[in-house]
């Protein structure tokens, strides 16, 4: 599978903050507010706001241990040895295998802690959804077969990131489950998909090379770039089918039109470096249409 399964790569010196935040992939964070947001939206009013702040607070804890797990596991493989793109902790030698896997397990532990509360307020089933999403955070390319490693990235990040963040934070709010909260998923989730896809299609290069068999690396340069098209159209599209129950599911599009950009350059044939600035474009397009739907959820 990968070139080397060494946890070499010892930090010069101790890890700062800065180089923590760094490691925790900001550009990759409104994959964990947006769901939250637009979820919370879907209720209107009645909100019970500390419940959701303690689910950012989860959602945002599952990101970053899921960039960490990443880090180190990537670092161990080797996979991450010259790879282009935000700073990796293991792969650069900014930090240690081990210091990564017990950010890793703080970021996990934090979510876990935070979880149990809201499972204490709404009900243990919360529970299960908990362990599920953080063992899914953990075999993303954790453990002996990383399901991240065998194209199967994608479907994790639409399940958790997509429709369990976002009905279960309407969840915390109604105790139930409802149409409006799993329409509105289906474009939240696909926009946090979009965002992985472009990332991995800058990494096929690499990917490729160290036996890491993407999503995109099994599609190929081309159809890679095509299914990130087709992820924003289909998101449109589900935010106009949520319009015809909710009106103010309509300003998400506003939001959408910001997608231009990163579309252009994904068209354009943008590769290497030159995809970095297309993965922070694509998570701001992915922040404003999140924010811009759920405003509109709430105000209409």
């Amino acid at each position: 599978m990968a070139a080397s399964t060494s946890s070499a790569h010892p930090p010069a010196q101790r890890p700062t903050l800065g180089t923590w935040w760094a490691g925790a992939r900001p550009k990759t964070l409104p994959a964990a507010v947006v769901p939250v947001a637009v979820g919370t939206a879907v209720v209107g009013a009645g909100t019970i706001w500390w419940r959701a702040a303690a689910a950012l607070v989860v959602s945002l804890a599952l990101q970053i241990g899921t960039n960490y797990v990443n880090d180190y596991a990537d670092g161990e493989r080797g996979t991450d040895d010259g790879r282009v793109g935000p700073m990796r902790l293991v792969g650069s030698g900014a930090a240690s295998t081990g210091q990564v896997k017990k950010a890793a397990a703080a970021a996990f532990l934090v979510a876990a802690l935070v979880g149990l509360g809201l499972a204490v307020a709404v009900g243990w089933e919360l529970l299960i959804v908990g362990a599920a999403s953080i063992l899914a955070g953990w075999a993303y390319t954790g453990g002996p077969k990383p399901y991240g490693y065998y194209g199967m990235g994608e479907v994790f990040v639409f399940v958790f990131f997509g429709m369990v963040a976002t009905v279960g934070s309407a969840y915390l709010q109604t105790e139930t489950v409802t149409g409006d909260a799993v329409v509105a998923a289906v474009p939240v989730g696909l926009l946090a998909v979009a965002l992985l896809v472009v990332n991995n299609l800058r990494d096929i290069p690499g990917d490729t090379e160290s036996g890491k068999r993407t999503l995109a690396v099994r599609l190929g340069d081309t159809t890679t770039r095509r299914l990130y098209v087709g992820l924003l159209a289909v998101a449109g599209l589900g935010m106009i089918v949520l319009g015809l129950r909710q009106n103010g599911a309509w300003l998400g599009l506003v939001g959408l039109a910001s997608g231009i950009v990163p579309v252009r350059q994904v068209l354009t044939g943008a590769k290497g470096l030159a995809l970095i600035p297309t993965l922070g474009a694509t998570g701001r397009t992915q922040l404003l249409t999140g924010l811009s739907l759920a405003l509109g959820l709430a105000i209409w």
